[in-house]
């Protein structure tokens, strides 16, 4: 199994807060002698449910090639952050993970960062982009607000209840649209326990109501970005980037987590990188 872990960039780490949130710091690539180095934010990757940020390592290159400075953080008792009681643990706690992080680099870097989330770091980081004054704000595959879902609601989901504490993916498939044999077992490994708190709050499989988010209270620039396999799937990821008047990417023929770790990852991870370009 390749762990792509091990081929990460030269980084930093440090602990976060109360929490010790495992924070991963990749310093932008300088300039090419004799080129000026473009004044660039930082950009915060928040992963989605049962990850960490493992999840990002095929993209974090890309960025830091390009002299993005990418912190890439890990919500409290996933990966490398503190152990704690995942029955206690609720999507606001991981609002306040995500907030306690954009400050600190508030505090190091003097701006705010722009926020990519993926899936459930989606719609934390919608969220999240109500107050914090971000720079821009990136979703890829995110589970989606109340709002959009009311628009264009989930038709064939299983409305199961979940757990205190939701087990971790199987993935018995060997491979599936855009991942391999080696993508699948790389996130085997890693793939762990979600909070059933938080699942109750945000996700419509568990029968949730939906987060509310206030798209008019977020001024910063936003892009979507869709896994797409049917006319259901483009109409949900357009009505997604309409809320939030946003620019949109549908990626057709790949998969949720295809989209970080397929594949065809690199068509996503090019399309942010040519949107903060513009």
């Amino acid at each position: 199994m390749r762990d792509y872990t091990d081929e990460l960039p030269p980084h930093t780490e440090r602990d976060v807060g109360e929490h010790d949130l495992y924070l991963e710091i990749y310093k932008g690539e300088e300039a090419r002698e004799g080129q000026e180095q473009e004044k660039k934010v930082p950009l915060l990757f928040v992963h989605g449910a049962y990850t960490g940020s493992w999840m990002w390592s095929k993209y974090i290159p890309h960025f830091i090639s390009e002299g993005w400075t990418c912190y890439v953080m890990n919500l409290r008792s996933h990966y490398r952050s503190r152990v704690l009681d995942m029955t206690q643990i609720t999507f606001e706690d991981y609002l306040e993970d995500i907030h306690e992080v954009v400050q600190a680099i508030q505090a190091e870097c003097g701006v705010t960062p722009a926020l990519i989330g993926f899936s459930m770091g989606g719609i934390l980081s919608q969220k999240v982009a109500e107050t914090a004054g971000l720079a821009g704000l990136v979703l890829i595959d995110s589970s989606l607000c109340r709002e959009v879902h009311e628009e264009v609601p989930y038709m064939d989901i299983v409305k199961t209840l979940p757990g205190n504490v939701v087990p971790a993916p199987v993935r018995e498939e060997e491979t599936s649209l855009d991942e391999t044999a080696e993508d699948i077992a790389f996130q085997r490994k890693y793939l762990t326990m979600e909070s059933g708190k938080a699942f109750q709050t945000f996700s419509y499989h568990f029968g949730a109501a939906g987060v509310s988010v206030d798209s008019g209270s977020i001024t910063c620039p936003c892009l979507v970005i869709h896994a797409v396999n049917s006319d259901d799937d483009e109409r949900r990821g357009r009505a997604n980037a309409a809320y939030f008047r946003a620019a949109y990417a549908g990626l057709w023929g790949t998969t949720h987590t295809g989209l970080l770790v397929g594949q065809r990852y690199q068509e996503a991870a090019q399309t942010i990188l040519r949107w903060f370009a513009r």
